[in-house]
């Protein structure tokens, strides 16, 4: 509870699709809930109950966690109810697959089935995180986990509240990395920044002048020293700013100004396929991507492990079809893996090219 009067926080996934939410106290007291909103992004829901004078939590600060600082989640693993575990800060700051605007707290606390939603704690007894998921081959805890840093779900909570959904802005880019080759090729005395590969024409950086080929260095003075510093700043900042860019281009830099535009549903998060069994992390293109990518795929691989990896299956591959099913969304191609089984060959397109990929399961 981090209200009073009975608002509280949880995962968005823990109340997807349901039809009636009930909240049920340490006192053994039950309310119904009801669903202020969610933001899928950063898998973050709003609830609010009819009670006064409830307890609640003290929040901490996450930005100021350092990594080997111990910390608790309390949570009902397979429904035991107020469990507790202990651990300490593995990394901050930690993308996954899945998601690359947020930035995980990662942990080795024990975190299984019925975690998530529930507190992180620090020693002091401040929430300075959420738990959302665990990094695992078999559906349980293998010693790493992540949790939403509580900064940001009160960001969150407050746009929730304010308009009932999370605004973020949008460049119209598609980037990547710098590797010490991109910085040796582009003159840069460093690999840092983010790479565009891709520019909207008539989105916001596309209508700014900004160029396939050009690294951005900082966003709005801020330095970003890779993709993942860009996406989060972007998306921090609100809808119709002004943002000032500091470029790399032709081995000198430039400034350029744009008016960011609003980030809508095309950009949802990767989702993993069968998590644990194929591991492939996937993004749905929108038109202006397959266009841009020369494709009529939909299926963006942007994460690979477990029997992916093994199979040769890549990061940026375009998943065309399992078998001779044609696959268009991620249900489908989930669909078709089910009935596939171990006969399962994926299509793939790969810089230009066709190719098909059998599954090793071994």
């Amino acid at each position: 509870m981090i209200s009073s009067d009975g608002y509280l926080l949880t995962n968005a996934h823990v109340v997807e699709d349901a039809d009636e939410i009930v909240v049920r106290l340490i006192d053994k007291r039950e309310f119904k809930a009801k669903l202020i909103g969610t933001d899928k992004r950063s898998d973050i829901a709003l609830l609010k109950i009819s009670a006064k004078d409830l307890p609640v939590v003290h929040i901490g600060d996450s930005t100021k966690l350092e990594v080997g600082e111990w910390v608790v989640a309390i949570g009902s693993p397979f429904g035991f109810t107020n469990s507790i575990s202990q651990g300490i800060v593995s990394a901050k700051g930690r993308s996954l697959p899945g998601e690359k605007i947020v930035p995980f707290i990662q942990t080795d606390v024990p975190i299984n089935p019925g975690n998530s939603g529930g507190p992180l704690f620090n020693m002091k007894g401040e929430v300075v995180g959420i738990n959302s998921q665990i990094y695992s081959r078999s559906g349980g805890y293998m010693g790493l986990s992540f949790a939403i840093p509580v900064d940001l779900a009160i960001k969150v909570k407050d746009e929730l509240l304010k308009h009932g959904t999370v605004k973020r802005g949008r460049l119209g880019v598609t980037i990547q990395n710098v590797t010490p080759d991109h910085a040796k090729s582009f003159q840069l005395g460093k690999a840092t920044g983010a790479l565009v590969s891709s520019v909207e024409k008539d989105g916001p950086a596309g209508r700014a002048g900004l160029e396939i080929g050009d690294i951005i260095l900082k966003f709005n003075g801020q330095e970003i020293a890779g993709s993942e510093d860009l996406l989060r700043a972007v998306s921090d900042a609100a809808p119709g700013s002004a943002a000032t860019l500091l470029i790399w281009r032709h081995a000198a830099s430039k400034n350029i100004a744009l008016s960011l535009g609003e980030a809508g549903d095309e950009k949802v998060a990767p989702q993993e396929v069968t998590p644990g069994q194929i591991g492939l992390a996937l993004r749905e293109l929108n038109r202006e991507e397959q266009r841009a990518m020369h494709t009529d795929g939909v299926l963006l691989v942007e994460g690979v492990s477990g029997v992916a990896a093994r199979s040769g299956i890549q990061v940026r591959d375009i998943v065309i079809a399992v078998n001779s099913q044609k696959v268009t969304s991620i249900s489908q191609l989930r669909s078709a893996l089910d009935s596939a089984g171990r006969r399962a060959a994926v299509l793939v397109q790969r810089e230009g090219g066709m190719l098909f990929i059998p599954l090793k399961d071994e």
